[in-house]
């Protein structure tokens, strides 16, 4: 089972990292950082083209074909999957299996969004994005790539050092249950209070009525007792 939008992956080293899937609305909004910074751009090649009559016109239509196609695909080959809007929101294109994206697979999924375009304003790419369970559009989907969070700094470790203390559950609990328990414990310190809170809600009965903080702060308690008896 998966929690919130975190995918696990094992590398061939050995060592398993965690990538946090971006989803449709992060991703719109470095698309629109990136079209408001192509059409400034746009914009100075007008005013110069306008100057130089019909070589202006020659030069507006490389102009075009540089900022549509070769924008994104050189920003996410040479600057480590980050165009400027997925860097100021946090986000880098990577292969499925973590791995820097390359030049073939930056080239195939820019070119696709002729299609995830289609029939207006990127619907099909949105409507694909929410089918699929790790939010790609078709573009990714071809050239096996995710947009994922990257991180920006340190985590602190205050937060997740703090002794929430250890309660057993008030039930018995399948393997898979206690694993999602012990899973949530660890990871809860990293996510908002508002979205530790979403996800603890699921839990149901084991909450015992409890609601906001109190809730996750109960279920990271179980997860404590879990974890220290398959320790033991």
């Amino acid at each position: 089972m998966r929690l919130d939008t975190v995918r696990r992956l094992a590398t061939p080293e050995g060592c398993v990292i965690d990538l946090r899937l971006a989803g449709p609305v992060v991703r719109a909004r470095a698309w629109l950082i990136d079209f408001l910074i192509r059409f400034a751009v746009w914009l100075l090649l007008v005013i110069v083209a306008a100057r130089l009559g019909d070589f202006g016109a020659g030069l507006l239509l490389l102009g075009a074909f540089v900022l549509e196609w070769l924008y994104p695909i050189v920003f996410e080959v040479w600057f480590r999957g980050q165009t400027p809007g997925k860097r100021a929101c946090g986000l880098a294109v990577v292969h499925d299996d973590g791995r820097p994206v390359g030049s073939n697979a930056a080239f195939i999924r820019n070119t696709l969004r002729a299609i995830d375009f289609l029939p207006l304003f990127y619907a099909t790419g949105f409507v694909c994005s929410l089918l699929n369970a790790d939010g790609k559009r078709l573009g990714d989907l071809a050239a096996g790539t995710l947009v994922v969070y990257v991180e920006t700094g340190r985590r602190p470790a205050a937060a997740s050092s703090v002794d929430v203390g250890s309660e057993p559950p008030p039930f018995a609990l399948s393997r898979e249950e206690q694993l999602v328990l012990i899973e949530f414990s660890q990871r809860a310190p990293l996510l908002t209070p508002e979205r530790a809170a979403e996800l603890a809600a699921a839990a149901g009965p084991l909450l015992g009525g409890a609601e906001g903080e109190a809730g996750t702060l109960r279920l990271q308690r179980i997860g404590s007792f879990l974890l220290g008896s398959r320790a033991g």
